[in-house]
């Protein structure tokens, strides 16, 4: 589970103040909200690259308010997916196993079952130069998903890409998620990226969260979209 509690975060001009949300384990949520009003920010908190100002950050039950990065064991996409440009492919999706000291034979491995996942096999001696847009998006879920982190946060993935591409990519992601199991927490300005992959959504408003229900549930077959559980209720401050 991703859980936030009455978090308070100081963003220049303005205050994301006692934020509450609760993604359940092996879920996929979706973060909307306008652009400028924190998405990103938020994010950046829960992996760990902002420090709140007050409130906690729980995942999968355990208090990482306070740690590094590295250990919150969190897989994150940032909106430019952020390809190391001299690197190809295989180097890109080794990179986070490589810094984790992974034996060489479970990274060659890894890498096979992650390019498998994300059908990227053929791009594997590529430079991310070389790539689509839509190719880009999948190396970089590759990288996040390659040390098999529990957590997933996804900032405007699909932001730059065509409508195929796009639409394309949302059966990529309910793949990978249903494949590896990873609760997401995607972010979003997009209503029919919301549409497609919700199971929990969220809207950021004037600082605070407000949970909804998921756009377009009944478009989707069975087998695309689980049946989701309600989160916990959260004190709303």
């Amino acid at each position: 589970m991703i859980r936030l509690i009455d978090l308070t975060i100081h963003l220049g001009g303005f205050t994301l103040k006692q934020v509450n949300l609760a993604v359940p384990g092996g879920a996929y949520g979706v973060l909307t909200g306008r652009t400028g009003s924190g998405k990103t920010s938020l994010l950046e908190t829960i992996v760990g690259l902002r420090a709140p100002a007050a409130g906690s950050i729980e995942l999968d039950g355990r208090d990482v308010t306070h740690l590094r990065p590295a250990e919150r064991g969190i897989g994150y996409v940032p909106q430019d997916g952020a390809l190391f440009p001299t690197m190809r492919v295989r180097d890109n999706l080794a990179f986070a196993l490589t810094v984790r000291k992974a034996p060489p034979s479970r990274i060659r491995e890894r890498i096979g079952e992650v390019a498998a996942l994300l059908d990227i096999s053929r791009l594997l001696d590529r430079y991310p130069a070389k790539l689509s847009g839509g190719e880009k998006q999948r190396v970089a879920l590759g990288r996040a998903l390659a040390f098999e982190p529990k957590m997933l946060l996804l900032d405007e993935p699909l932001s730059a890409l065509d409508e195929d591409t796009r639409r394309q990519m949302y059966q990529v992601l309910r793949d990978m998620r249903q494949g590896t199991g990873v609760t997401v927490l995607h972010v979003t300005h997009n209503r029919e990226d919301a549409a497609a992959l919700a199971e929990h959504q969220f809207l950021l408003d004037e600082g605070r969260i407000v949970e909804q229900d998921p756009p377009g549930r009944d478009e989707h077959p069975p087998e695309n979209r689980p049946a989701p559980t309600r989160p916990p209720e959260l004190p709303t401050g």
